[in-house]
């Protein structure tokens, strides 16, 4: 705790650093003056709205797991699940990745559908997707000195396949908001896959829109971002949000950049053919929204398709009207919160995941230490029940 004779001391230092930094909060203030001419509100529309979102690695609270294992399922707002692979950070990605892959070189999954598409080329090495997933050597002969988080690497790249492959390879009935858990940015692609990805989805969505009339949109929403961060106080300072209806303004890109280290994250399909470096990492543009009424409601981030982002009125109604109903989150859209809690790693999964977890590790042992583990599990049952 805190000193009682220092908390004078404290106070008045923080006082005069407010003092002295106004001139930020002035420079943030004339920043958000600039698009508020900008500001529309939002009507609600009615479609389809689909959500993709991958398991947290975070949510496996094993009691039991020597081997580090990650469940990886990304699964939809309906419950499907769309991807499930189980992966330590000992696993050979060589191997990983061929078994994307049938023997005869045809893709088995939706991250070899992507593989495939991106030209990432045979043997198909997630290396080559992306530089965060060490090469299968690197494990097999040095396993010590590899960073166990390409596991997570390997996870959101599995999201994005998803995504990838329900666009650009299945077909829809009706027109649809497909929503992505987090902004349509990515640095865990090599070279300029990104780039490609982001123009295959721009084909198959004119494809679909041709010979099928229906129409595709994309958007990621971000519950917390730098931009609003920067922002939010400025923007309430100066009422960018007034109250009465549901409202959203795009975010200039130069604006976008001042509150990022690395610029090139907001650097998107806009700057293509001038004279810098490519957009890698961007594809989509910014918007800041609020779904509630209230100056007081949350104001989320979202990323709109970059060559979507002229119907941005038409694809907010679509969220608006999902996002009325947001449980338990209000005013976050449904459709999003709902994929959330059928990708969730709890109860009764995670105790079949656990279970499977026992049971590999059971058959490893000789048969007279195999009750060593028949005495782990009841310990761990009796102590999860106790103090979960």
């Amino acid at each position: 705790m805190f000193d009682l004779d220092s908390l004078p001391v404290l106070r008045k230092a923080i006082y005069e650093r407010a003092q002295c930094d106004n001139k930020i909060l002035e420079a943030l203030r004339r920043e958000v003056r600039s698009f508020e001419s900008e500001v529309r509100t939002i009507k609600p529309y009615s479609t389809t709205a689909v959500s993709l979102v991958a398991s947290d690695g975070g949510n496996n609270q094993l009691s039991f797991d020597p081997f580090f294992v990650q469940l990886v399922r990304v699964t939809d707002s309906y419950g499907k699940e769309l991807c499930v692979d189980a992966v330590s950070p000992s696993t050979d990605t060589d191997e990983l990745g061929k078994a994307q892959f049938n023997p005869d070189g045809t893709p088995r999954t939706a991250l070899g559908k992507m593989m495939k598409d991106l030209g990432v080329g045979y043997p198909p090495y997630l290396n080559r997707l992306s530089p965060m997933i060490p090469r299968g050597s690197e494990i097999r002969n040095n396993p010590d000195s590899v960073t166990p988080k390409w596991v997570l690497t390997y996870r959101d790249l599995c999201e994005w396949a998803v995504l990838y492959e329900r666009i650009c390879h299945t077909t829809f009935a009706t027109d649809t908001l497909i929503v992505r858990d987090g902004l349509l940015r990515s640095k865990i692609f090599s070279s300029d896959l990104f780039i490609k990805w982001r123009k295959n989805v721009e084909k198959a969505i004119e494809r679909i829109y041709k010979e099928d009339h229906r129409r595709v949109f994309l958007v990621g929403i971000a519950k917390h971002s730098k931009v609003i961060t920067r922002y939010q106080l400025a923007m309430a300072i100066d009422d960018i949000f007034p109250p009465g209806e549901a409202r959203y303004v795009r975010i200039p890109r130069d604006l976008e950049a001042k509150a990022y280290i690395w610029q090139e994250y907001a650097r998107g399909a806009e700057v293509e053919g001038e004279n810098i470096e490519a957009p890698k990492f961007v594809a989509g543009d910014m918007f800041l929204v609020r779904f509630g009424p209230m100056d007081g409601d949350p104001i989320w981030a979202v990323d709109i398709f970059s060559n979507q982002s002229n119907d941005a009125s038409e694809i907010f109604g679509y969220l608006l009207n999902d996002a009325i109903n947001g449980f338990p989150v209000p005013f976050y859209p449904r459709c999003l919160q709902k994929a959330h809690e059928h990708a969730q790693i709890v109860d009764f999964d995670l105790d079949i995941f656990q279970d499977q977890i026992f049971e590999a590790v059971r058959d490893l042992l000789p048969a007279e230490k195999k009750n060593i583990i028949d005495s782990w599990r009841f310990r761990s049952d009796v102590s999860m029940r106790r103090y979960g």
